[in-house]
């Protein structure tokens, strides 16, 4: 497999204000952030972590069979995965417990994929995405 894995997390949201917008569609969208939706919302991930997609399949291999392997095989399959809260423990414990088996880089990667995973549970409106480029 060729290519790169990233990951990004959300840094910062901001609404989309056109001073142009007629004032009926601006209640539109503000009710709409209000019930949830992100009509308007423009988020902006920043990339926290990058490694060559050959060496993530690897690090993937000496992460234990279930659910937070096959999440994070989901990148491989789909080329692209959302983390929010749903898979923060999940992620962090299934990592954390294969920490013995990985290299000194694969331990940088965990330790910094945790740090971002404590991040959403502190704020839960954090995300991540990951995806597979290709070279």
């Amino acid at each position: 497999m060729s290519g790169k894995v990233i990951f990004y997390q959300l840094g910062q949201k901001f609404l989309d204000r056109k001073e142009d917008m007629p004032a009926e569609a601006k209640q539109v969208v503000y009710y709409s952030l209000a019930i949830g939706h992100h009509i308007g919302v423009i988020d902006c991930l920043k990339p926290i972590l990058e490694c060559p997609a050959d060496d993530y399949a690897a690090w993937l291999e000496k992460l234990p069979e279930g659910a937070a392997r096959s999440k994070l095989e989901g990148l491989l399959k789909w080329g692209e995965i959302n983390i929010d809260s749903t898979a923060t423990h999940l992620l962090a414990r299934a990592l954390d417990g294969a920490r013995p088996g990985y290299s000194e880089t694969e331990n940088q990667w965990a330790t910094r994929l945790i740090q971002s995973l404590a991040d959403i549970e502190a704020e839960p409106a954090i995300y991540l995405i990951a995806k597979h480029r290709d070279a």
